[in-house]
């Protein structure tokens, strides 16, 4: 179907932001905190009227996702609301894992470094600023632990209000984490999907409360742009041959995809081919399995896994993250628990980057897919690492322990190296 065009909005202030379109069927909405079609009940997302936007610019701006707010869905004055700031984190060149992987050229994006030490601070600094223009009063959000940790935050640094649901399973740093900025926290016994059904109704019964990855979701999906953004920035603005992107609800990896996309269309990297990999734990890989099984379908399973922010059994985004991997000539895999605990240990040991579980899978798809023959060795490969290994210590603890207890003496100690 031909999309409809609406009139650009003039009620709020957000950017070069034009309307939400459907993503199944192209109708146009109005700016507003919808995020379902009102034709089809497809998902929303946000199209743009792109000005002239220039790599001198962006280069000017603040070292943070602000410098592309240009290409974001928040306020001409986002950066005047006291905000977290993320973004901005290291782009590594990692020789001895590529040499480790079998690959020529490794890249780790390390958002470790972002404020609440995961990629989520990106996407909830853009919803925030949406929420605000959209006047909304309390951040909210069904998490499971990353998301948490960055609304949690984000509200405290705005001075807003927030409640945050999250599986009572959690691991107990990202409870901790949580709780720490004081907001209200609430531990529902259940998984992320039953927590999100629970988000879903109270974000109806609430209109004041701004459920990120619910009622504001097109907006705070767009801030996962800014991992691609970054990458392109950070390589000498130019796209990578290929990256190896984690699967939760899918949308990060869509997203970067996107940003690849419109980075090449308004001219700031050559539109050069790229390939697009997905990494799931196979103990919550619907994802996987349909790309495998060559399904548009992705059919919802009831997760198993150690790594639990990768564990959304009914992923929101994932037919679509099977459009951008087919379309660019990816490949989607999954890895098991022991698997994740070894890529995690892989990078520790051969960068000293160390990452919750999610970057073991990374890691760990990596070295599946290279083994496989579908990564090309050759090819300048980038790992997306979006989370602190400090936030899942319990997925390595027993793996880990002091090489030896000796006594307080010089000898003891050659003793013990000795005997490694």
């Amino acid at each position: 179907m031909t999309a409809v065009s609406v009139p650009t909005s003039t009620t709020f202030d957000l950017g070069p932001a034009r309307a939400l379109s459907c993503r199944e069927c192209g109708h146009e909405t109005p700016l507003a905190a919808e995020y379902a079609c009102v034709e089809c009940f497809g998902p929303l997302e946000v199209a743009y009227d792109f000005g002239r936007i220039r790599r001198e610019d962006i280069e000017a701006g603040p070292r943070s996702i602000w410098r592309y707010r240009g290409l974001l869905p928040v306020p001409s004055n986002v950066q005047s609301h006291p905000n977290t700031e993320p973004g901005g984190t290291r782009l590594v060149q990692a020789d001895r894992l590529a040499k480790a992987l079998g690959l020529r050229k490794v890249w780790v994006k390390d958002d470790t470094g972002n404020p609440t030490h995961s990629f989520k601070d990106r996407v909830v600094g853009v919803a925030l600023a949406a929420a605000r223009e959209l006047g909304f009063k309390v951040l909210a959000c069904p998490s499971t632990g990353n998301l948490a940790n960055a609304v949690a935050a984000a509200a405290a640094r705005a001075g807003w209000d927030s409640v945050v649901l999250v599986p009572s399973s959690l691991e107990q740093a990202k409870i901790l984490m949580t709780a720490v900025y004081d907001g209200a926290l609430i531990a529902v016994d259940g998984n992320y999907d039953d927590v999100n059904r629970l988000a879903q109704e109270l974000a109806a019964e609430h209109e004041d409360w701004a459920f990120v990855n619910v009622n504001v979701r097109p907006y705070y999906a767009e801030g996962s742009k800014t991992l691609g953004y970054e990458v392109a920035e950070q390589l000498g603005w130019r796209l990578p041959e290929q990256i190896v992107v984690p699967i939760a609800s899918g949308s990060q990896l869509t997203k970067v995809d996107k940003a690849f996309r419109e980075f090449g269309e308004l001219g700031l990297v050559e539109q050069t081919p790229y390939r697009v990999f997905g990494a799931q734990a196979t103990g919550c890989s619907p994802v996987s399995l349909a790309f495998k099984e060559g399904h548009d379908v992705v059919r919802p399973v009831r997760p198993d896994t150690i790594a639990r922010s990768l564990a959304i059994g009914a992923p929101a985004d994932g037919p679509y993250v099977l459009d951008a991997v087919r379309r660019t000539g990816g490949a989607i895999e999954d890895v098991t628990d022991e698997e994740v605990v070894e890529g995690i240990r892989l990078l520790a040991r051969t960068e000293g980057i160390f990452a919750e579980t999610a970057g073991g899978v990374t890691v760990a798809t990596a070295k599946k897919l290279v083994e496989s023959g579908k990564l090309d060795p050759d090819a300048e490969t980038v790992l997306l690492i979006t989370g602190d290994g400090l936030k899942t210590l319990d997925a390595v603890a027993h793996t880990l322990a002091p090489l030896a207890t000796v006594p307080p003496s010089a000898q003891a100690v050659l003793d013990a190296l000795a005997n490694r």
